[in-house]
């Protein structure tokens, strides 16, 4: 009789530990959708009251530093660097923005697009260590861009190698066009946006606000929801079948970040999971590197539809510049890493230093560099 209820008291806890298990994992897709929905308000946010300002410094410049800058800016203000890219092509395309202005114009994009990794890693600032993690794990996107413009930039400068392999693959390309994606995310958040910008009369600061609320919101409660499971499975989950080795990494990465349109979110997905200890710096460099050559596809799209072999060119040099970045900075991968976790260190010492951070790498900066250049 004891056996019996013991069985049924046994069987009873398990239904519910199941139960209990997937509601978290409900819970983490719901949260997971608020977050997403986060980024997209913030970047329709800033398009409200910066896309005018960010169409007009797309001004042809001969200067190739102040048109790196104005990638970089762009991209931090309207939080995509596809918005950025596909501007980029569509005005090479038309013949009003030069190539040579163009491919630092990407560069900076690619920069400038990793700032929502490190936004998004303020999330746990007020947990010391893991606010660390995911630091750490948010700079090391942005340290291997800034690596890799400051190998690539004088290259490109000085003997155009860039240019000139993104014109041999335009030329075996030429004719291609039509093409047209949807981004499935696009799908189920831009309706909910569009309300929420509705209801805000389309202000660009509310929009904002709330959408900084709905992202600290949703970060936290990841991090809480993934500690709340086992940490051992997600952990073996992961490394198993997810970030098992660098290659299945890279190739996540590219596939993820195509699918979505924004390397972005597929890059900010996985801060939650670093500061929570789930993953680590050499499990995500290659799945980093992925999303960049994934977010190229935007660009591509663009280009093909315009029909201009200019603007494939310009999608096709987005493409090179991360192959090339790639090439140099897999196998070189222990110095972004570690400039990412000594810059994190500093994190200990004072909780202003990230904030400065974002200021002065993606505002000050190419702000600064623009200002004494008009």
């Amino acid at each position: 009789m004891a056996d019996t209820v013991q069985r049924g008291t046994t069987s009873e806890d398990a239904t519910i530990s199941i139960v209990s298990i997937i509601l978290r994992i409900a819970l983490i897709l719901f949260l997971i959708y608020i977050f997403i929905l986060s980024i997209k308000l913030m970047g329709g946010s800033f398009k409200l009251f910066g896309k005018e300002f960010a169409q007009a410094m797309f001004s042809a410049t001969s200067n190739p530093v102040v048109a790196l800058m104005i990638g970089v800016l762009t991209t931090t203000l309207v939080q995509s660097s596809s918005f950025t890219t596909s501007s980029i092509v569509g005005l090479v395309a038309s013949g009003i923005l030069p190539l040579e202005a163009a491919i630092p114009m990407i560069m900076g994009a690619n920069i400038g697009t990793s700032v929502t990794n490190t936004i998004v890693s303020l999330g746990s600032i007020s947990r010391s260590d893991e606010f660390k993690r995911a630091f750490s794990g948010s700079i090391l996107h942005d340290f291997f861009n800034v690596s890799s413009v400051i190998i690539l930039l004088p290259l490109q400068i000085y003997f155009d190698i860039i240019g000139k392999s993104a014109a041999v693959l335009e030329n075996i390309f030429t004719g291609f066009g039509g093409m047209e994606f949807t981004s499935p995310l696009n799908a189920i958040t831009k309706p909910v946006a569009n309300g929420i910008f509705h209801l805000t009369g389309d202000s660009g600061w509310l929009s904002a606000i709330i959408a900084m609320i709905l992202l600290f919101s949703a970060l936290r409660y990841i991090v809480k929801v993934l500690k709340s499971l086992v940490l051992s499975k997600v952990e073996r989950f992961f490394q198993r079948f997810v970030f098992r080795t660098p290659i299945l990494s890279f190739t996540l990465g590219i596939i993820l970040t195509a699918s979505v349109q924004s390397s972005s979110i597929t890059t900010s997905i996985i801060i939650p999971l670093i500061g929570a200890g789930i993953l680590q710096m050499e499990q995500i460099y290659p799945y980093l590197l992925g999303a960049n050559i994934g977010t190229t596809l935007t660009a591509f799209l663009a280009s093909f539809v315009t029909g201009s072999p200019a603007g494939v060119s310009v999608a096709f040099a987005h493409l090179v510049f991360n192959i090339y970045g790639i090439a140099i900075f897999w196998p070189a991968r222990n110095i972004p890493i570690w400039l990412s976790n000594k810059m994190a260190e500093l994190t200990q010492k004072s909780k202003l230093i990230p904030i400065l951070y974002i200021l002065v790498v993606f505002f000050i900066i190419p702000g600064a560099i623009l200002f004494l250049s008009d």
